[in-house]
């Protein structure tokens, strides 16, 4: 009879050649699953990539849901990268013909009732755009937060159906509107899904949640924003895309102060 001749280590011997199999595999799990995980500096320009362009033009449907009842209005903005917007409310009448128009760091407003165009600086950027959520400093940011924050993923989290990673970023300098940020950025498609806005303190001032992603032009982008100011009453201001067309001609006359008078 012929029999299988035995490891001349015997038993014992062909366990531990299992035994350091197992930790090979296990030594090399955490590298392979590191290799997989993009860093908190590649999910943000992967976020920029879906988020930014060259430039935009959008209709949109805004909606301030006050502590007293909500109030509609209908929005055109024309943009050119991050650092240059001009927007235009179309309804309802009282707000009709309002005109703002982002220059970098410099805004003015229209006002049509009383045919004057302030510039909006010092205290008064701290203002309510409109009565929305949103204030007038928060418009003057731009999207490069990795010159003024640096970013970390501290957790995986989901959002509704969706599997998000967790970025923390903290501020590098004292001239930013808001000490620390959390983002919640869905793996797949590389969209900020929720976004929290915090003090120095810890306290939290304001959140936004996205939602109705879908993919336009090559990338994907949520339809509908909904922004809290968490120091004010009320559910907060949604503001929906009603129509959105990437890398489009946009005459220069349009990011002109004389724009603002048409």
């Amino acid at each position: 009879m012929c029999t299988t001749p035995k490891s001349p280590l015997g038993d014992l011997g062909v366990i531990l050649i299992y035994m350091k199999k197992v930790i090979l595999l296990l030594l090399l799990l955490p590298m392979a699953l590191a290799a997989q995980t993009p860093d908190a500096k590649s999910i943000i320009e992967k976020i920029d990539k879906n988020m930014t362009a060259k430039t935009r033009v959008m209709n949109a449907t805004v909606i301030i849901q006050g502590r007293r009842g909500s109030r509609t209005m209908e929005q055109k903005i024309w943009s050119e990268g991050e650092l240059n917007s001009f927007s235009e409310y179309l309804a309802p009448a009282r707000e009709k013909g309002t005109k703002m128009l982002k220059l970098d760091k410099m805004l003015w407003i229209y006002d049509p009732t009383t045919d004057r165009t302030v510039q909006i600086s010092g205290h008064m950027l701290r203002q309510s755009v409109m009565g929305s959520d949103m204030s007038y400093e928060d418009m003057l940011e731009d999207s490069k937060l990795l010159d003024k924050y640096t970013s970390e993923i501290t957790g995986s989290e989901k959002i509704g159906d969706r599997d998000c990673y967790v970025l923390t970023l903290t501020a590098k300098t004292v001239d930013v509107s808001y000490y620390s940020r959390k983002l919640w950025v869905d793996k797949q498609h590389y969209v900020p899904l929720k976004t929290e806005l915090y003090a120095k303190s810890g306290k939290l001032l304001k959140r936004t949640v996205m939602s109705d992603v879908i993919q336009i032009s090559g990338r994907w982008f949520p339809k509908t924003m909904v922004f809290k100011d968490m120091l004010k009453d009320g559910d907060g201001t949604k503001f929906i895309i009603d129509n959105i067309q990437f890398d489009v001609p946009i005459s220069d006359y349009v990011f002109s102060k004389a724009s603002l008078k048409k």
